[in-house]
C-alpha cells in the first residue's frame, strides 16, 4: 500500500501531466516550444516575489508568467523579433529572480526545490491547487476547442467564422501561465517545457485527428508520470527529473517503432509477392 505521500505525488503528476499534454499540442502546432520554456524560466521571479510579499506561491507565479506573456505578445512585431524577446525577459526574469532570493533575509528555501521540483513534498493545499489548476486548464481547452484549433491552423479562416485570434492566443496564455504555476512543485521551472512539449512530441506520429493526439499526448504524459514516480523510488533519483527521463525515453521508443514500422511491412509485402 502506498505511503500517503506517495498517494499525493501520483495524483500531483497525472493531474500536472493530463493538463500539461493536451496544452503542449497546441505549443507544439504553433511553434511555440520556447515560448513555453521561456514562460517557466519567468516563474523564478514570481517566486521571489511571493516570498518577498508573504503570498501563495501559486498567485506570484501566475502574475509574472501572465504578466511576462503578454509583455512579449504586445512588443512582438513592434521592432524585435519573437525569439529575441522571449531570450531576453526569460533570462532576465530568472536572473532576476535568483538575484532578489539572495536578498530575502529570514527566509530560507530550497532552491533546488523550485528549479527542478519536488514532488514528494506535495502537501494537501498543494495538491488541491494543482487540481484546480489542471480542471481549470482541461476546461478552458474543451469549452475554446473549436476557436483555439481553427485559430492554430488558419487565423484568416478563424476570423471568417467569427473567432478572434488574438482573444485565442490570450486564451492560450493564460493556461500556459496555470499549467507552469501548478506544475513548478511537480518539475520545478527547468524541465516544466519538457512536460508540455515531450508527450505531444510522442503521440504526434499516431494520430490522425487533432484530437486524438491530444488524447495519446495526456495518455502518455500519465503513463509516464506514474512510470517515473516508481522508477525513482526503486532507485532513488530525483522524481522530477525521472519522469522527464521516462517521457524522453519513451519518445525516442516510439520514434524509433513508427520509422521501423514501414520497412518491416515493405518487406513482407516484398517476400510475399515473390512468393507469389
Amino acid at each position: 500500500m502506498f505511503d500517503d505521500f506517495l498517494i499525493r505525488a501520483t495524483l500531483a503528476s497525472i493531474g500536472v501531466a493530463l493538463a500539461a499534454a493536451p496544452l503542449g499540442c497546441f505549443v507544439i502546432w504553433r511553434r511555440m516550444a520556447y515560448f513555453g520554456d521561456a514562460t517557466a524560466h519567468a516563474a523564478v521571479l514570481g517566486v521571489a516575489l511571493s516570498l518577498a510579499l508573504s503570498a501563495p506561491i501559486f498567485v506570484g507565479v501566475l502574475a509574472v508568467c501572465l504578466v511576462m506573456a503578454m509583455t512579449v505578445s504586445s512588443l512582438n512585431g513592434r521592432g524585435f523579433a519573437m525569439d529575441t524577446l522571449l531570450g531576453v525577459t526569460a533570462h532576465s526574469s530568472l536572473a532576476i529572480g535568483l538575484v532578489a532570493v539572495s536578498f530575502l533575509s529570514g527566509v530560507r528555501i530550497d532552491l533546488m526545490s523550485y528549479l527542478f521540483g519536488d514532488i514528494l513534498a506535495v502537501g494537501k493545499s498543494d495538491l488541491i491547487v494543482i487540481g484546480c489548476g489542471a480542471l481549470m486548464v482541461l476546461a478552458l481547452l474543451t469549452w475554446r476547442w473549436s476557436a483555439l484549433l481553427l485559430s492554430t491552423l488558419n487565423p484568416d479562416l478563424a476570423r471568417a467564422s467569427g473567432y478572434n485570434p488574438k482573444r485565442e492566443q490570450l486564451i492560450l496564455t493564460i493556461a500556459l501561465a496555470i499549467v507552469v504555476a501548478v506544475a513548478i512543485k511537480v518539475v520545478g521551472v527547468l524541465l516544466i517545457a519538457a512536460m508540455l512539449i515531450v508527450p505531444a512530441a510522442t503521440a504526434r506520429p499516431f494520430s490522425r485527428t487533432p484530437e486524438m493526439m491530444a488524447l495519446i499526448a495526456a495518455g502518455l504524459g500519465a503513463c509516464a508520470s506514474l512510470a517515473g514516480l516508481r522508477a525513482s523510488y526503486v532507485l532513488d533519483t530525483p522524481t522530477g527529473p525521472t519522469i522527464v527521463c521516462i517521457s524522453a525515453l519513451l519518445f525516442v521508443l516510439t520514434s524509433g517503432l513508427f520509422k521501423l514500422l514501414p520497412l518491416v511491412f515493405s518487406r513482407k509485402w516484398l517476400k510475399s509477392d515473390e512468393a507469389g
